[in-house]
Order: C-alpha cells, then sequence, then structure tokens
C-alpha cells in the first residue's frame, strides 16, 4: 500500500469511516457468532444460511460472522487494513448474491443497499489507505502484496464456493420440514402413551 500525505481533516474522516463502518460490520459478526445485538447466534445463522443453500450451515455461519467480526476490527483499528478491507468483500458479496438478489436496491426493499455501501468503503480505504490515526500508521506496517493477494484468492475461493450451493428447491424444503414436524408429533405421541 502507497503512503500518501494527506490533510489532518483528511485523516480524521477516514478515522471516522473506519471506525463507523468497522464498528458495524463488527456488530453484524458479533450478532451471528454469539447472538449479542439482537443477533441469532450461530445456530439461529446456520439455520438461515442451510435455507439459503449453504449446508452444513454452521462452517457458513462462522464464516460469515468471522468475516464481518474480522474484517470489522482491521478496518476500525487500521491494521493489515488492505487485508480487512478485501475481507470485507467475502461476506457482502455473498449477502448480495444470496439473501438480496432479485431485489430493488435499497435495504427498506430487501436489497442490497447495505453490503453495496460496505463494499464502496472498503474499495476507498483499500485504495487510500487507513490515514495518519490507524495502527498501520502507528507502526509502520506495510502489508506485503503477497499476502494481499493471498487474501483476494482466499476470499474469491470462498465466495465462488457460496454462489455455486443452490438452495433446494421449495417443494424438498416443505417435504423435510413436514417430516420434522410429523417426527416431533410422533415423539410427543410415544411419550404420551408411555405415561
Amino acid at each position: 500500500m502507497a503512503r500518501r500525505k494527506q490533510s489532518g481533516a483528511a485523516d480524521l474522516g477516514l478515522l471516522a469511516l473506519r471506525a463507523a463502518t468497522g464498528g458495524l460490520l463488527m456488530g453484524h459478526g458479533a450478532q451471528k457468532l454469539w447472538g449479542v445485538l439482537g443477533g441469532y447466534g450461530l445456530e439461529g445463522t446456520a439455520g438461515w444460511l442451510e435455507s439459503l443453500g449453504l449446508k452444513p450451515g454452521r462452517p457458513w455461519a462462522m464464516a460469515a460472522g468471522g468475516g464481518e467480526f474480522g474484517s470489522g476490527l482491521l478496518l476500525a483499528l487500521g491494521l493489515f487494513t488492505p487485508v480487512g478491507a478485501i475481507s470485507v468483500f467475502g461476506p457482502m458479496l455473498m449477502a448480495w448474491n444470496k439473501a438480496h438478489a432479485g431485489k430493488p436496491i435499497w435495504v427498506s426493499a430487501g436489497g442490497a443497499e447495505l453490503p453495496l455501501t460496505n463494499m464502496a468503503v472498503a474499495t476507498t480505504l483499500a485504495l487510500v489507505g487507513p490515514g495518519r490515526y490507524s495502527l498501520d500508521e502507528a507502526l509502520d506496517i506495510e502489508v506485503p502484496s503477497a499476502l494481499i493477494w493471498l487474501t483476494a484468492a482466499g476470499v474469491a475461493a470462498g465466495v465462488a464456493a457460496g454462489v455455486l450451493a443452490k438452495p433446494e428447491p421449495m417443494e424438498e424444503q416443505q417435504d423435510t420440514a413436514r417430516d420434522e414436524l410429523q417426527s416431533q408429533a410422533n415423539s410427543v405421541a410415544a411419550g404420551e402413551s408411555a405415561a
């Protein structure tokens, strides 16, 4: 990452951009990982991701939550900024493809407004850098280009695997749900007859 001279106001602007976007990404990740801030935790997220065709859901939930939390933390701190910025693209591209595809762009219609905004911020930070008020600057960290390319390849591979995963047709999902409900009803009935 090339170091650029910037004004003090620009550095404060980058700090605000990193803190807000990074903090919100961390919050989204925490919802998925730990069920805080109104989230559903790993199990709830895993179930939802399985309904989108991402099976088994738990590793995908860990990847989504870890990707959001980890990339957000790196951006907020301005630490290994190119790695954090590239890592934003994994969960955001997956969200766009799996949860928001085919919908109008606006979040009020279930669209990909938020993932697009996060990717725009990540692109800006990858191109401009984190600014003076960052750990990269304070510790004089120059991220090796090999690490940047390795991160990009890992994100691309993960997104490709996720995009290729297809959800079950609705009929199969309904059959599975019906079978699960029947099994639960049978268990309850067996428990009542034993009592």
